[in-house]
């Protein structure tokens, strides 16, 4: 008998993270999904029935430990899905240290922690380690710098794994998306005085695609990096 892969996942509350854990709920693997406090653990597990929980909060990664420690973390971990980021645009004029240390700490440290916590299991398993990234891990523009050094950090940390990593069987993808429709979208456009239309932006279930594709490929290969840019 097969054994149902584990999977766990941040940010899957709306967007790419929503559109990934339907798809693996869809198809019966087991999936973990992580929230920032019991509230929000609560409605993810009432629109996953049977998924579990981790509760802690990614602003604050010094503490992730501590509640860990009071949770049961699951024994088998196949996939490690960083999905979860924040957004907050503005100049380096006017950016102030508690923006750069917001988006720093869930963008790039909270995965680091994550990933260190959970990479027992991942080696165990050969398992694999996706990191959300963004357009912006790749170059930044004017009013980006502090989302975009998190995503360009996102992008160290991944190429780092993927090396340290590779003799225990652990694969490390960072994927690339464009825009995508998704609530973080419509608050850049917020941030941007611009109008939201998400039917001019990639699908959340077309990275969701992509990702899936990532995870699912056979094990004498391993995508790296993978950009996915609006096709419209």
């Amino acid at each position: 008998m097969a054994v149902m892969a584990t999977h766990v996942i941040t940010g899957a509350g709306s967007g790419i993270g929503a559109a990934v854990a339907r798809r693996l709920h869809a198809r019966g693997d087991e999936i973990v999904l992580h929230a920032r406090d019991a509230g929000r653990a609560k409605d993810l597990a009432a629109g996953f029935p049977g998924a579990r929980t981790l509760v802690g909060d990614l602003a604050d990664p010094d503490k992730l430990s501590w509640a860990f420690s009071h949770q049961t973390l699951p024994d088998r971990v196949d996939s490690l899905l960083h999905v979860a980021g924040v957004v907050d645009l503005g100049e380096v004029g006017e950016l102030t240290p508690k923006s750069w240390r917001h988006q720093l700490n869930v963008n790039l440290i909270a995965p680091a922690e994550l990933t260190r916590h959970f990479l027992p299991q991942l080696r165990a398993a050969r398992g694999h380690v996706i990191f959300v990234n963004s357009g912006a891990g790749l170059s930044a523009s004017a009013g980006w710098s502090a989302y975009a050094a998190s995503k360009h950090g996102l992008k160290a940390l991944a190429d780092s794994l993927r090396q340290e990593e590779h003799a225990n069987g652990v694969r490390v993808t960072s994927v690339y998306p464009g825009r995508t429709a998704s609530p973080m979208q419509a608050k850049v456009h917020q941030q941007e005085g611009k109008e939201y239309d998400p039917s001019k932006w990639i699908d959340p279930e077309s990275v969701a695609t992509t990702i899936l594709t990532a995870l699912d490929l056979p094990r004498d290969a391993e995508i790296n990096d993978l950009t996915v840019r609006p096709g419209r």
